[in-house]
């Protein structure tokens, strides 16, 4: 028998590229016991993923290269396996789940064929593994199963494309499950969830659970040990709670005080005076699904006011129509004192300068074909009065320092960023219109935790700087916590409760409030470990 179920010795891996070779990871070695959950945890680039795509054979190679070590499942050294081989092995004794189910999900097939195809793929019987996978739906949480089987991947929300991720990787009842952030994108109730559903599901069938992470929360509730990874290099390995408490490494320790939620909350800001924007009864309607239930929202100089709720909560919905990029069916957006949803086009072009926005996603919203000099510039082209075009390169080059990029990053292109560079450049690019309010429509959830806490950092120091306001559209609260001076509660697209930070997180009046707040994570183990034990009395699960 092998001392571990599975067990990584000395692996490198490295990439060849045009601007040389990159060593991604180098030298790593760990081990996971059946029934044990193992996290990596690691910003981008650390190598934690490309460890997880060596365990699966996913590694596209060239460019990249194993260069030495050794992945020993049940004894058997993996990398010495024929292919026919380790396609035996993949699903059927090690499965993974993904951070963008929709990606991984095939658009065209409906989804209960997707999952019966696990199973007759590794010899099951078409009517077995219909049989199963109908069962599989149910056991994930699906609603009415027998009518999910027939549906495709767009019909299911983000939550729900998770679960039928876990459903698949489930279906061959594997030995491992490799879950690479698999929460990420998800609401902290949705979050809590999955989350709870792969530790039941784990204790069913004592399968060992890889978890690549760069969240501090998700460690601290699911973890028994972590491994610690930065610039492809092991850290600091060990027992969840003793690494939290007891961090040996710099960069351990660097993660841990990045953690959001654990800052002096703001005071409650002065509101005296006229408002800089505000919106009145707004309606919006999709067919017979009402998304904007009357909706008023005040925002004033120089504030932050946080939109929190579950998905289809309405949040997108009510940034997107107080910018009219989705007109609402009805209601008012008063900008100093003008109605954004009555003025002509002509008025309305000349005020988007004052309104701006900051997606989610920079690699969408960032054209790939445009460097950052010209991404940056467009600006000026549309509105030429903002500033004289010999000015713009030393204007350029001041917004890419202002947003802690080197000026000459300029002559780039958006690919050649990481996550959290092409999210600063995003920023530049919306400050270059000198707005007045920016909408940032969960424009930090994908960022890694000390890249969160600095493009934070950069937007908190940009509002004292230029007086700027922010509605922030965001599902993770420790960060609105931080950064917010007053947060809007929604739910079913209507807000359910709304007031000062402090009295938010402290005081919360309202039950789905504090159901959103319970639901949060801490990155304390102890802490989680708590939480978790006070949710199991509640249910009855567990003596008090």
């Amino acid at each position: 028998m092998a001392d571990h179920l599975l067990e990584v010795k000395d692996l490198s891996v490295e990439f060849h590229t045009a601007a040389g070779t990159v060593k991604a990871v180098q030298n790593v070695s760990w081990h996971l016991d059946r029934g044990e959950t193992l996290a990596i945890l690691g910003e981008s680039g650390s190598g934690k993923s490309v460890s997880a795509s060596a365990v699966m054979n996913l590694i596209d190679m060239p460019p990249g290269k194993i260069t030495s070590g050794t992945i020993l499942l049940d004894g058997r050294d993996m990398l010495k396996m024929t292919p026919e081989e380790r396609r035996a092995i993949n699903g059927a004794k090690i499965a993974m789940i993904f951070q963008d189910p929709l990606a991984h999900l095939n658009p065209v097939y409906q989804v209960g064929w997707q999952i019966a195809e696990m199973m007759t793929t590794h010899g099951e019987s078409a009517e077995n593994a219909k049989s199963r996978a109908r069962d599989l739906l149910k056991r994930v949480g699906i609603p009415d199963p027998d009518a999910a089987m027939r549906k495709y991947p767009f019909q299911f929300s983000g939550g729900q494309r998770q679960r039928l991720m876990i459903a698949m990787a489930l279906a061959c009842k594997p030995d491992i499950l490799i879950a690479d952030e698999p929460t990420t994108a998800l609401d902290v109730t949705i979050q809590a969830q999955v989350l709870a559903l792969l530790d039941e599901l784990q204790q069913e069938t004592g399968m060992g659970m890889l978890l690549i992470t760069h969240d501090l929360g998700v460690v601290a509730e699911i973890a028994d040990r972590v491994v610690v990874m930065n610039a492809g290099n092991i850290v600091e390995t060990g027992d969840a709670a003793e690494v939290y408490r007891n961090p040996k490494h710099a960069y351990t320790r660097k993660l841990i005080d990045a953690a959001p939620g654990k800052g002096e909350m703001p005071d409650e800001r002065d509101r005296s005076g006229a408002p800089l924007l505000r919106a009145v009864g707004l309606e919006k309607n999709y067919g017979a699904f009402q998304a904007l239930k009357g909706v008023d929202l005040t925002i004033m100089p120089g504030e932050t006011v946080a939109v929190v709720g579950e998905s289809g909560s309405g949040k997108s919905t009510l940034a997107r129509a107080i910018l009219r990029l989705d007109d609402p069916d009805s209601g008012k957006v008063l900008y100093n004192d003008r109605d954004l949803l009555t003025i002509s086009d002509k008025e309305l072009f000349g005020l988007r300068r004052d309104l701006q926005m900051v997606f989610q996603d920079p690699t969408q919203s960032l054209n790939p074909r445009m460097t950052v000099f010209q991404l940056i510039s467009e600006a000026w082209v549309i509105h030429p009065s903002i500033l004289p075009k010999p000015q713009w390169k030393e204007r350029v080059a001041e917004l890419l320092v202002k947003v802690g990029l080197r000026p000459e990053m300029a002559s780039r292109y958006p690919h050649q960023f990481s996550g959290g560079q092409r999210q600063r450049i995003a920023i530049a690019r919306a400050l270059a219109m000198e707005p007045k309010l920016i909408v940032c429509d969960e424009a930090v959830s994908a960022l890694d935790v000390s890249i969160q806490a600095q493009v934070i950092e950069l937007l908190d120091g940009l509002r004292r700087e230029f007086g700027l306001s922010y509605l922030f559209i965001a599902h993770d609260l420790p960060v609105v916590r931080d950064f917010a001076d007053r947060v809007i509660v929604m739910r079913a697209g209507e807000i359910v409760e709304e007031g000062p930070v402090r009295q938010i997180f402290e005081a919360p009046r309202q039950p789905y409030t504090q159901a959103l707040l319970a639901a949060s994570l801490d990155p304390d183990p102890v802490v989680q470990a708590a939480r978790r034990d006070a949710r199991q009395q509640q249910k009855g699960l567990m003596p008090a």
